[in-house]
Order: C-alpha cells, then structure tokens, then sequence
C-alpha cells in the first residue's frame, strides 16, 4: 500500500485544492502517473503517484481545501493493483449459481456504471462547472463525448426550460436578497482569493504613489514597422512592444536601483539583478510570470520567452519557478482599451510600471505647429517608503526618453 500525500508547494503555499481526480477508485496507474490535479494560490500542480498498483481510496474530493503532507489517496501496490481486473474476470465463472451472484452483482453495478459515464472534461470546464453549480453530466458533449469551457457557458446561459429535475434547477436558479432583487453568487476561486488578498495587503501596507507620463511612440512604431518582417525571418518571433519596454525599465533600474528594490523589516534590500514580471490575463486572473536576466537578453530572446510565458500562462502550464523571484513589473492595460489607470504594485516589489492605449492625440510641436501622433499615457506606481517623488519621475522620464529615441535604447541594450 502506498498513501498519495499533498507534496511541498513552495516556501510561501501550503494548502491546496483539489481540483480534478484524473483517477478513481479501482483504476489502476502506473508509477509516475498523474492521478490528480492541485489549484494553489498561483498555480495548478499535476501529482503523480510514487507506486504502480491500484487506487484504493479516495481521501478528498473534488473542491476540498487540503494541505502539504495530507493523505489525499491509497494505491494498492503491484499485486493488489491485479486483484481487481482477476476478480472481475471469475464474475462470468459463478453465473451458474444465480443465489451467490445476484446480490453482489446489483452491488458492483451502480460503481461500473458512475465511472463509465463519467463525463471527460478539461480542468477549466470542471472547476467552471462547481463555480456554476453545474452537474457535468447534464451538459451537451462535442462530437467527441467532451465538456468544453465554452459548452460550460453555453449551458448555464441557455433559457431555464420546464423543470424536470427539480434539484438541478434549483443550483441554477439566481439567489434572492431580501428586497427580492435576483442576484448569482459565485464562490470565489482560490486563485482570485489570493489576488484579493495580496492586493488589500499592499495597499494597507505600502505608501503607495502613482506618478504619470506619456510618450510620443512615433519613432518606436516607424522602426517596428521597418524591422519587424526581417525580424520575424531571423529569429522567428514577432517584434512587440514589449521588449523595447523591458529593456527600457532596464536601463531606467540601473540608473535608479531604489526602484528595483524591496523593504525586508528596517533593511533596503538593492536588487543587482533584474528579472522583469509581465502581467497577463487569464480566465483565472491575473498571474505574473518573471522573465529572467533581462539586462542580458537581446530583444528576440525577450519577445521569445515574454511570448512562452503567455502561452503557459492561458494553458494553465505555468510552474511556481516562473512566478517567484521577480524585482519589478510591467502590465499593459492597452491590450484592453486602457486609456489611464493607476497599477497595483505587486508586493514585496516598490515598483510597477503600467502602459496604456496607444491613441492618436494633437502634440505640440512647437509654438507654431499642432500634429497629431501615437501617445501613450505612462503610470509608475511606487513605494514611498523607499522611493522619493525624485527617484520615481526620474525614472518615469528616462524610460519616456529612451522609448522616444529607440536607437539609444538598442545601444542601452
């Protein structure tokens, strides 16, 4: 026998939930197998099972909070694993004797029935589905007998039809507040409980400060345009806007290594390296996975593992390693419509900076001449414990004058 337990996490997480079992009881796995899938604080973590044989038990289920070195499940070990499918072949021997066979029978058909048609679905559509108090088997497969995220909001936004099931109509019917107003109550994911968390922190704990900015993106904008198909051909990634950001928070955190750093009890903590996070949006929230060593990266290499971390991010593939260590953030509301907005820092960092939408605006020139062009509104959020208003315009400027100027930004690089 062998007992599955909750592995360490990370230094910072110690509890879980569970949010998919890829196993049941009776089935048998292999060792190194996957048999359930974690939701933590940050992350989704896959457990494997250190034993070949059979699952015996489950110790939790689906939605149940466990924590680090908790008992979740039993394999039964390589001769037990066989115990079952020898059991299952003798049943058809004892046919003969109906008196012996019938009650145990009746017994086993209800547990080969629920695994039969239990319903294959992704972990997003699961964890969707308890969000929704939605029963799986109700919902309307894909032509391959699959529950989809997207058949998950299909089914909870179709028309309530008459009630032929009572108790499921109930889970889908809005709660009513006192006044008799609907309302839907949602329980909140562990992920976004945890974003809820930390950002009330921050702003309890930090003298927080957002100074503002913006820049004229002509020049960066005519440069991508002249370069990005060669780009593209070289190194096989497209050339954003992102990189020339991140080398110019570089270039800004050297000059002003206060922004780069962290408050650890009465102690500055000067970052010497930096690892730069890029927030992006996923149907879980906001995560921030770090892109390491960026002062030695050139443009494609960022671009290139700005573009992975994405990708990870959305599929929820995303390790802890990818999320922890970063000195400083950049999130871009512009992909959304952004115009301005104040960023959150993201603790225990003292710095975040926040890019907009780029839009088309009347610029002086001079006294003489107006001209439209391509301006973004730049915030820099900070910490004014350790960052004086000096510190943070100056920063803000530089990174407006280098992004203003992109060939000094290719020789900062």
């Amino acid at each position: 026998m062998a007992e599955i337990k909750v592995p360490e996490l990370a230094e910072s997480i110690t509890e879980g939930t569970i949010a998919q079992w890829l196993k049941q009881p009776g089935d048998y796995v292999e060792k190194g197998e996957y048999i359930v899938e974690l939701e933590t604080d940050k992350v989704n973590v896959e457990v494997i099972s250190e034993e070949a044989g059979t699952i015996q038990e489950l110790k939790a289920e689906e939605g149940d909070t466990v924590e680090v070195g908790q008992v979740i499940a039993i394999v039964g070990a390589g001769g037990e694993a066989k115990a079952t499918p020898d059991a299952k072949e003798e049943a058809p021997k004892k046919e003969e004797n109906e008196e012996k066979t019938k009650e145990p029978s009746v017994e086993e058909a209800p547990v080969k029935e629920d695994k039969k048609n239990r319903p294959i679905a992704s972990p997003a559509a699961r964890k969707l589905a308890r969000e929704k108090g939605i029963d799986l088997s109700e919902v309307p497969t894909d032509p391959l007998g699959r529950v989809r995220k997207q058949d998950i909001e299909a089914f909870s936004n179709k028309p309530a039809e008459a009630p032929s099931k009572p108790a499921a109509e109930a889970k889908k019917a809005p709660a009513k507040k006192d006044d008799g107003k609907p309302v839907v109550r949602e329980k909140m994911s562990r992920r976004r409980q945890t974003i809820a968390k930390r950002l009330v922190e921050v702003q309890q704990t930090a003298a927080m400060l957002t100074t503002f900015n913006e820049i004229d993106m002509s020049k960066v904008m005519e440069l991508r345009k002249r370069k990005k198909d060669k780009f593209f051909d070289d190194h096989d990634v497209r050339l954003g806007f992102m990189s020339f950001f991140t080398k110019a928070v570089v270039a800004a955190l050297k000059k002003y290594p206060y922004v780069n750093g962290e408050i650890d009890g009465d102690e500055i903590v000067l970052k010497k390296f930096y690892d730069v996070g890029v927030a992006v949006s996923t149907d879980d929230g906001l995560v921030v996975p770090v892109v390491r060593d960026c002062e030695r990266k050139n443009f494609a290499e960022i671009e290139g593992e700005i573009m992975e971390l994405a990708t990870k991010a959305r599929n929820n593939k995303l390790s802890l390693g990818d999320l922890q260590g970063g000195s400083f953030t950049i999130t871009n509301g512009g992909v959304f419509g952004s115009l301005l907005s104040t960023p959150i820092l993201n603790g225990p960092q003292v710095g975040i900076l926040g890019m907009h939408k780029i839009q088309l605006r009347p610029v002086a020139i001079d006294k003489d001449t107006m001209e439209n062009r391509p301006m973004m509104y730049i915030a820099l959020s900070y910490d004014h414990r350790i960052i004086d208003g000096k510190e943070a315009v100056g920063f803000l400027a530089m990174v407006k004058d280098l992004l203003e100027n992109p060939e000094d930004l290719l020789l900062e690089g």
